[in-house]
């Protein structure tokens, strides 16, 4: 595999370095190559670990030349994201809220036990990040939630300030931010006199890059369409 970096923050260098032979080149600002239509190097796939504001440059370049691409930059709007689904019909497309492979499986657990909970267990998401992080509630814990509805048709509320009566159709969400934490996600199931918690803590930033390179191995052997880190650790349903 030969893979294209888009972006040359700490994200971007971080999977270019971990990439080594099997990176073919970089495509940012700070780098020799400004835009995709730059690169001189062959490559088999493209990486975007940039901003939202390279999409159109990315879509110019991917409507010719149909490379496999993830997606793995954040803070899309809803136009973007139509428009990343509409590339997916031609180019073998994939993008994830988060690229840990744990937390990838986190995912599937919620989904898999909060239709046998939901009767018996209120759930709550607990997501924790370094304060630097600029939205809240994470991405991760977007992706958290959305499993959860989708399971229940519960209303999600975010932090509970003032005194109010929980209600049983809801799902609360609460954001910590301190420190350098990387990201913790938690998932409570709270029932009468038990409680089950799904978590997981993430340690490095290198745990998404390398999720990121997976994700790319697995998408060079794929037709067009839109993939998510789910296909690439249980297959394509």
């Amino acid at each position: 595999m030969k893979a294209c970096v888009i972006g040359y923050g700490a994200m971007g260098r971080l999977i270019s370095s971990i990439l080594d032979s099997e990176l073919a080149c970089n495509v940012a600002i700070e780098c020799d190559y400004k835009t995709l239509r730059d690169a001189k190097e062959d490559f088999d796939v493209i990486i975007d670990f940039s901003n939202p504001a390279n999409l159109d440059m990315i879509l110019d370049y991917e409507n010719e030349f149909k490379k496999p691409i993830v997606f793995a930059t954040t803070g899309y709007t809803d136009t973007q994201i139509k428009q990343i689904e509409e590339l997916a019909l031609t180019t073998p497309v994939l993008r994830s809220a988060n690229f840990s492979l744990g937390v990838i499986l986190l995912n599937r657990l919620v989904k898999e036990i909060t239709p046998i909970l939901k009767d018996d267990f209120d759930i709550e998401v607990v997501e924790a990040h370094h304060n630097k992080k600029v939205d809240a509630p994470s991405g991760t814990a977007k992706m958290l939630l959305k499993s959860i509805t989708d399971n229940t048709g519960y209303k999600v509320v975010a932090g509970r300030d003032g005194i109010s009566k929980r209600e049983k159709a809801e799902v609360g969400v609460h954001s910590l931010r301190g420190g350098t934490i990387v990201g913790e996600h938690e998932v409570m199931y709270c029932g009468e006199d038990e409680i089950i918690t799904l978590k997981h803590s993430a340690h490095s930033k290198k745990i998404f890059a390398n999720g990121a390179i997976k994700a790319a191995r697995f998408l060079i052997d794929q037709k067009a369409g839109l993939y998510d880190m789910e296909d690439v650790l249980f297959g394509k349903n």
